[in-house]
Protein backbone atom coordinates (compact mmCIF):
# COMPACT_ATOMS: atom_id res chain seq x y z
CA UNK A 1 0.00 0.00 0.00
CA UNK A 2 2.75 2.19 0.54
CA UNK A 3 4.80 1.60 -2.35
CA UNK A 4 1.16 2.41 -4.79
CA UNK A 5 0.69 5.67 -2.57
CA UNK A 6 4.37 6.54 -3.44
CA UNK A 7 4.55 5.83 -6.45
CA UNK A 8 1.19 6.52 -8.43
CA UNK A 9 1.45 10.13 -8.12
CA UNK A 10 4.60 10.56 -8.83
CA UNK A 11 3.82 8.76 -11.94
CA UNK A 12 0.80 10.83 -12.52
CA UNK A 13 3.04 13.99 -12.43
CA UNK A 14 5.72 12.35 -14.86
CA UNK A 15 2.92 11.26 -17.31
CA UNK A 16 1.10 14.69 -17.00
CA UNK A 17 4.68 16.03 -18.48
CA UNK A 18 5.66 13.73 -20.91
CA UNK A 19 1.90 13.73 -22.43
CA UNK A 20 2.10 17.62 -22.50
CA UNK A 21 5.82 17.40 -23.95
CA UNK A 22 4.71 15.03 -26.21
CA UNK A 23 1.27 16.78 -27.59
CA UNK A 24 3.21 20.14 -27.87
CA UNK A 25 6.04 18.92 -30.57
CA UNK A 26 5.21 19.85 -33.93
CA UNK A 27 7.70 17.76 -35.24
CA UNK A 28 9.65 14.43 -33.91
CA UNK A 29 6.42 13.65 -31.79
CA UNK A 30 6.37 9.99 -33.33
CA UNK A 31 9.96 9.53 -32.15
CA UNK A 32 9.46 10.64 -28.97
CA UNK A 33 6.69 8.86 -28.06
CA UNK A 34 8.48 5.84 -29.30
CA UNK A 35 11.69 6.65 -26.23
CA UNK A 36 9.02 7.02 -24.04
CA UNK A 37 7.37 3.79 -24.15
CA UNK A 38 10.20 1.60 -25.15
CA UNK A 39 9.85 -0.11 -21.13
CA UNK A 40 6.33 -1.36 -22.24
CA UNK A 41 7.96 -3.67 -24.50
CA UNK A 42 9.39 -5.15 -21.54
CA UNK A 43 7.60 -7.51 -18.91
CA UNK A 44 7.38 -6.80 -14.83
CA UNK A 45 10.35 -9.84 -14.72
CA UNK A 46 12.27 -8.34 -17.24
CA UNK A 47 12.37 -4.46 -16.03
CA UNK A 48 13.01 -5.75 -12.40
CA UNK A 49 16.14 -7.70 -13.72
CA UNK A 50 17.65 -4.69 -15.90
CA UNK A 51 16.99 -2.65 -12.75
CA UNK A 52 19.32 -5.19 -10.51
CA UNK A 53 21.68 -5.42 -12.81
CA UNK A 54 22.55 -1.73 -12.14
CA UNK A 55 22.34 -1.32 -8.48
CA UNK A 56 23.57 -4.62 -7.16
CA UNK A 57 27.89 -4.86 -5.79
CA UNK A 58 28.94 -6.03 -9.25
CA UNK A 59 26.49 -3.74 -10.91
CA UNK A 60 26.42 -0.91 -13.24
CA UNK A 61 26.26 1.73 -10.62
CA UNK A 62 29.26 0.31 -8.36
CA UNK A 63 30.93 0.06 -11.24
CA UNK A 64 30.38 3.76 -12.29
CA UNK A 65 31.38 5.09 -8.82
CA UNK A 66 34.40 3.19 -8.38
CA UNK A 67 35.35 4.06 -11.91
CA UNK A 68 34.75 8.27 -11.06
CA UNK A 69 36.76 7.39 -7.64
CA UNK A 70 34.03 8.29 -5.41
CA UNK A 71 34.15 4.76 -3.41
CA UNK A 72 36.87 2.56 -3.05
CA UNK A 73 35.34 -0.48 -3.65
CA UNK A 74 32.00 -1.85 -4.81
CA UNK A 75 28.68 -1.01 -1.90
CA UNK A 76 26.38 -3.53 -1.33
CA UNK A 77 23.33 -1.89 -1.80
CA UNK A 78 20.89 -4.31 -2.21
CA UNK A 79 20.62 -5.96 1.55
CA UNK A 80 18.24 -6.99 4.11
CA UNK A 81 20.00 -4.65 6.20
CA UNK A 82 19.32 -1.54 3.49
CA UNK A 83 15.29 -1.66 3.42
CA UNK A 84 15.39 2.10 2.55
CA UNK A 85 17.78 1.53 -0.41
CA UNK A 86 15.81 -1.78 -1.31
CA UNK A 87 12.25 0.01 -1.18
CA UNK A 88 13.83 3.10 -3.29
CA UNK A 89 15.07 0.64 -5.69
CA UNK A 90 11.83 -0.27 -6.55
CA UNK A 91 10.24 2.96 -6.62
CA UNK A 92 12.74 3.83 -9.17
CA UNK A 93 11.99 0.74 -11.04
CA UNK A 94 8.05 0.95 -11.14
CA UNK A 95 8.45 4.78 -12.47
CA UNK A 96 10.90 3.71 -15.36
CA UNK A 97 8.67 0.72 -16.32
CA UNK A 98 5.05 1.55 -15.82
CA UNK A 99 4.83 5.25 -16.19
CA UNK A 100 4.72 5.09 -19.96
CA UNK A 101 1.09 3.26 -19.81
CA UNK A 102 -0.17 6.74 -18.16
CA UNK A 103 1.20 8.46 -20.65
CA UNK A 104 0.33 6.58 -23.31
CA UNK A 105 -3.66 7.85 -22.15
CA UNK A 106 -2.87 10.72 -21.41
CA UNK A 107 -1.20 11.30 -24.67
CA UNK A 108 -4.68 9.78 -26.26
CA UNK A 109 -6.84 12.43 -24.01
CA UNK A 110 -5.18 15.64 -25.20
CA UNK A 111 -5.40 14.59 -28.57
CA UNK A 112 -9.04 14.93 -28.15
CA UNK A 113 -9.21 18.25 -26.93
CA UNK A 114 -10.54 20.61 -29.24
CA UNK A 115 -7.79 23.83 -30.31
CA UNK A 116 -10.96 26.06 -29.77
CA UNK A 117 -10.53 25.63 -25.98
CA UNK A 118 -6.93 26.80 -26.31
CA UNK A 119 -7.45 29.30 -28.44
CA UNK A 120 -10.64 31.28 -26.13
CA UNK A 121 -8.53 30.99 -23.07
CA UNK A 122 -5.58 32.57 -25.16
CA UNK A 123 -8.21 35.67 -26.17
CA UNK A 124 -8.95 36.04 -22.30
CA UNK A 125 -5.46 36.13 -21.54
CA UNK A 126 -4.79 32.62 -19.77
CA UNK A 127 -0.99 31.79 -19.91
CA UNK A 128 0.25 27.83 -20.43
CA UNK A 129 0.16 27.47 -16.76
CA UNK A 130 -3.56 28.42 -16.50
CA UNK A 131 -4.46 26.65 -19.60
CA UNK A 132 -3.57 23.60 -18.16
CA UNK A 133 -5.10 24.43 -15.07
CA UNK A 134 -8.60 25.53 -16.54
CA UNK A 135 -8.65 23.83 -19.98
CA UNK A 136 -6.26 20.11 -19.88
CA UNK A 137 -7.04 19.17 -16.73
CA UNK A 138 -10.81 19.42 -17.03
CA UNK A 139 -11.12 17.65 -20.27
CA UNK A 140 -9.07 14.70 -19.16
CA UNK A 141 -10.90 14.04 -16.15
CA UNK A 142 -12.05 10.28 -18.48
CA UNK A 143 -8.67 9.84 -19.44
CA UNK A 144 -7.39 10.54 -15.68
CA UNK A 145 -9.80 8.18 -14.43
CA UNK A 146 -8.85 5.58 -16.58
CA UNK A 147 -5.20 6.18 -15.90
CA UNK A 148 -5.85 6.14 -12.21
CA UNK A 149 -7.67 3.17 -11.90
CA UNK A 150 -5.32 0.85 -14.03
CA UNK A 151 -1.97 2.17 -12.36
CA UNK A 152 -3.44 2.47 -9.08
CA UNK A 153 -4.42 -2.04 -8.99
CA UNK A 154 -1.21 -2.60 -10.71
CA UNK A 155 0.17 -1.17 -8.21
CA UNK A 156 -0.91 -2.81 -5.14
CA UNK A 157 -0.81 -6.12 -7.67
CA UNK A 158 3.21 -5.72 -8.13
CA UNK A 159 5.22 -8.75 -7.48
CA UNK A 160 8.13 -9.64 -9.96
CA UNK A 161 9.54 -6.32 -9.77
CA UNK A 162 9.66 -6.69 -5.84
CA UNK A 163 10.96 -9.95 -6.41
CA UNK A 164 13.75 -9.46 -8.37
CA UNK A 165 15.11 -6.59 -6.56
CA UNK A 166 14.14 -7.30 -2.79
CA UNK A 167 13.72 -11.05 -2.82
CA UNK A 168 11.27 -11.64 0.50
CA UNK A 169 12.99 -8.65 2.35
CA UNK A 170 9.80 -6.47 1.25
CA UNK A 171 6.48 -8.24 1.34
CA UNK A 172 3.45 -7.34 -0.83
CA UNK A 173 -0.03 -9.00 -1.22
CA UNK A 174 1.42 -10.29 -4.33
CA UNK A 175 4.58 -12.28 -2.77
CA UNK A 176 2.59 -13.39 0.11
CA UNK A 177 -0.52 -14.95 -2.00
CA UNK A 178 3.05 -16.82 -3.83
CA UNK A 179 4.56 -18.08 -0.28
CA UNK A 180 1.62 -18.85 0.98
CA UNK A 181 0.14 -20.89 -2.02
CA UNK A 182 3.84 -23.03 -2.96
CA UNK A 183 6.10 -22.25 0.14
CA UNK A 184 3.60 -23.11 2.75
CA UNK A 185 1.07 -25.21 1.30
CA UNK A 186 -1.78 -23.33 2.32
CA UNK A 187 -3.98 -22.70 -0.62
CA UNK A 188 -7.26 -21.35 2.09
CA UNK A 189 -5.05 -18.49 3.32
CA UNK A 190 -3.64 -17.69 -0.22
CA UNK A 191 -7.10 -17.25 -1.47
CA UNK A 192 -8.03 -15.20 1.49
CA UNK A 193 -5.26 -12.55 0.45
CA UNK A 194 -6.16 -12.90 -3.00
CA UNK A 195 -9.64 -11.71 -1.72
CA UNK A 196 -8.23 -8.93 -0.01
CA UNK A 197 -6.63 -7.95 -2.94
CA UNK A 198 -9.76 -7.96 -4.95
CA UNK A 199 -11.24 -6.07 -2.28
CA UNK A 200 -8.94 -3.22 -2.73
CA UNK A 201 -8.74 -3.52 -6.01
CA UNK A 202 -12.56 -3.11 -5.95
CA UNK A 203 -12.46 -0.07 -3.72
CA UNK A 204 -9.63 1.53 -5.55
CA UNK A 205 -12.12 1.30 -8.78
CA UNK A 206 -15.35 2.80 -7.11
CA UNK A 207 -13.13 5.53 -5.41
CA UNK A 208 -11.83 6.83 -8.73
CA UNK A 209 -14.74 6.45 -10.87
CA UNK A 210 -16.88 8.40 -8.73
CA UNK A 211 -14.06 11.13 -7.66
CA UNK A 212 -13.44 11.56 -11.58
CA UNK A 213 -16.39 10.98 -12.92
CA UNK A 214 -17.77 13.15 -15.82
CA UNK A 215 -20.75 16.12 -15.08
CA UNK A 216 -23.55 14.70 -17.05
CA UNK A 217 -23.43 16.97 -20.18
CA UNK A 218 -20.38 17.47 -20.56
CA UNK A 219 -18.41 16.90 -23.73
CA UNK A 220 -15.53 17.23 -25.52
Amino acid sequence: MLLAVIVVPLQLIMALVMASVVASLKTARSTVLYIFTIPLGLSDLAAGLIWLAIFEQSGFLNSMLVGLGMVQKPILLLSYQNTGVLFAAVILAELWRATAIMMVILVSGMGLIAREYYEAAEVFGANRWQRFLKVTLPMLRPSLQTALMLRSIAAIEVFAVVIALSGTTLPVLASQVYDWQFNQQNGGAAAAVALVVLAISITVTVVFTRALRTPEGATL
